[in-house]
């Protein structure tokens, strides 16, 4: 299976994603100008990785911000994840940034998988 990354720029965030370094990020901003046309490589990855995942994968999203129309590709991302046998998503965010702890804990409410929520000093 190919790797995916993808380098973070002023509107969007860096995405790694990597079966065999067990390397699966996105961090950074997203504010792309077409979410849609953004995320669809990385939801077409997730499709293909689904189908012969690792044993335990641990999908970090470390964003800092992202807009209304990535908010709707990102959850459309974590129901994609509840194919992946084994996976937890690490949600990472600054100990004074309430707004994306609380966009991780919406969106933990309404995908069934399991969520590990990790404050960055």
């Amino acid at each position: 299976m190919e790797n995916l990354f993808m380098e973070e720029t002023q509107d969007t965030p860096r995405v790694a994603l990597s079966k065999s370094k067990e390397i699966f990020e996105i961090a950074g901003r997203s504010l792309p100008e077409d979410a849609v046309d953004f995320y669809n490589p990385i939801l077409d990855w997730i499709a293909e990785y689904a189908k012969a995942p690792n044993t335990v994968t641990n999908f970090a999203f470390r964003l800092e911000y992202f807009n209304t129309a990535s908010s709707k590709l990102i959850l459309d991302l974590l129901h994609a994840l509840k194919s992946v046998r084994g996976i937890k998503v690490l949600w990472y965010f600054y100990e004074d940034d309430e707004s994306i702890d609380d966009a991780g804990k919406e969106y933990a409410e309404q995908v069934d998988i399991p969520f590990e929520f990790k404050t960055i000093p």
